[in-house]
């Protein structure tokens, strides 16, 4: 008897795993243990352009609207889940980040709820540092790859907003961040190609300049960078070819 109950149990616990994705070509099917969740690398923060989270959450959760995330986080702090961390959201469009042309497969999304022309409220920061450093701390993404929605779709988006707390954020090891005075660049330093170190397409120069005077608080005067922000350019392009603590 004990033993018919535990194949019953295995029987049981089979036929709720999900079947493997397959070839449609004949194979046959032997699993090997070595193998585990592909996990994400690169962390991509928005703003929703709402007026309330529960605008925001009737547009992520629209079949219609395919659009979805994986974290809304609210003005007051709340923190919604929308999508399983495994599963790929639709946040990132078309979009790019180093050679990465897949940012939704490689990305976990996060919303935060924000119509784009205000400050983003203490507690909300809050809330979203300790989400971040939660993703962190399990999938060890690098300081690098917390970026923002312009960062990695520099010709169609602009979030989150001028108000986006960068600065804070890298204080807490989310993002990249030259502290004043940022050194000289080197002689001969091409700023195009700093851009592309860092991450950024330049296959639209002047979008590429824009989104990183949007993240790093320069006065936007694309297509061309200020001296001290290619200085800054120059200090984080070093900072992100260094290894990863």
């Amino acid at each position: 008897m004990r033993w018919n109950g535990l194949l019953l149990v295995a029987l049981f616990v089979a036929g709720c795993a999900p079947a493997p994705w397959r070839a449609s070509v004949p194979s046959q099917w032997i699993p090997s243990p070595n193998a585990d969740e592909r996990r994400p690398a690169l962390v991509v923060i928005h703003h929703t352009g709402d007026a309330t989270p529960e605008q925001a959450l009737r547009t992520l959760t629209d079949r219609s609207r395919a659009v979805s995330v994986h974290y809304l986080v609210g003005r007051d702090g709340t923190v919604y889940q929308l999508v399983d961390e495994r599963l790929r959201a639709w946040h990132a469009g078309i979009s790019r980040w180093g050679g990465n042309a897949d940012v939704n497969s490689s990305s976990i999304g996060i919303e935060l709820d924000n119509d784009g022309e205000e400050p983003f409220p203490d507690r909300q920061i809050t809330a979203l540092l300790a989400l971040l450093g939660d993703i962190k701390a399990r999938y060890h993404i690098p300081a690098a790859n917390f970026v923002g929605h312009a960062d990695v779709a520099p010709q169609r988006k602009v979030d989150p907003s001028r108000y986006f707390p960068w600065h804070t954020l890298a204080l807490y090891g989310f993002g990249l961040w030259c502290e004043a005075p940022a050194p000289d660049p080197p002689p001969g330093f091409d700023a195009i190609l700093g851009l592309q170190a860092l991450g950024y397409d330049v296959s639209d120069p002047a979008a590429a300049i824009r989104a990183f005077d949007l993240h790093y608080g320069e006065e936007d005067i694309a297509p061309d960078l200020t001296p001290h922000a290619k200085s800054v350019l120059s200090c984080l392009a070093g900072e992100a070819r260094a290894p990863a603590d």
